[in-house]
C-alpha cells in the first residue's frame, strides 16, 4: 500500500512537504490502519510518522571567502562592480591619505619652523597633496626643514 491519504494529512498537520513526511517502516501496518485526522495525530506524537529535516545549502564556502576577503584577499579587479568607491569608500581612502600625511608631518616637526608646519599641515588637511611623498616634495622645493649642519 502507497499510503499516500495518510502522507497526505500528515503534509498538513506537520505543516511540510510529501516528500518531507516519513513513516516508520516496521510500523507500516499502524500507518495503514490510521484513516483520520486524529489517528494520524496520534501517530506523529508517538513517533511513528515525522517529518524529516529541511534541506538547506551549505554556509561553509561563503564563510571560507568572507574570512579570505577580511584578509584583504578576492577583492582584485575581476571581482569588482560598480564604481572605484564602491569597493573602498571615499571616507575610507581620504583617512588612509590623511593620516599617512600627518604621521609623516610629525616625525619631521622638529626640524621645521612653527609658521611652516602649520602651513603643510594646513595643505595636507584641505586635499592639497596627492601623497607622502607629494608633500616632501614641497617641503623640500620651499626649503623648509632645517639642516642639522645649521643648527651645529
Amino acid at each position: 500500500m502507497t499510503l499516500l491519504s495518510q502522507k497526505k494529512m500528515a503534509t498538513r498537520i506537520l505543516k511540510c512537504g510529501m516528500s518531507r513526511v516519513w513513516i516508520d517502516p516496521a510500523r507500516n501496518k499502524d500507518a495503514e490502519e490510521a484513516i483520520t485526522a486524529a489517528d494520524i495525530r496520534k501517530l506523529c506524537e508517538t513517533g511513528v510518522i515525522k517529518a524529516r529535516k529541511e534541506k538547506g545549502n551549505s554556509s561553509g564556502r561563503k564563510h571560507d571567502a568572507a574570512a579570505q576577503r577580511r584578509k584583504g584577499r578576492r577583492k582584485g579587479p575581476g571581482s569588482r562592480k560598480g564604481k572605484a568607491t564602491a569597493s573602498v569608500p571615499r571616507k575610507e581612502a581620504w583617512m588612509r591619505t590623511i593620516r599617512a600625511l600627518r604621521s609623516k608631518l610629525r616625525e619631521i616637526r622638529p626640524r621645521m619652523e612653527r609658521k611652516d608646519f602649520r602651513l603643510v599641515y594646513r595643505k595636507a588637511g584641505s586635499g592639497f597633496f596627492r601623497s607622502r611623498a607629494h608633500m616632501m616634495v614641497f617641503i623640500e622645493r620651499n626649503k623648509m626643514i632645517k639642516n642639522d649642519e645649521k643648527k651645529a
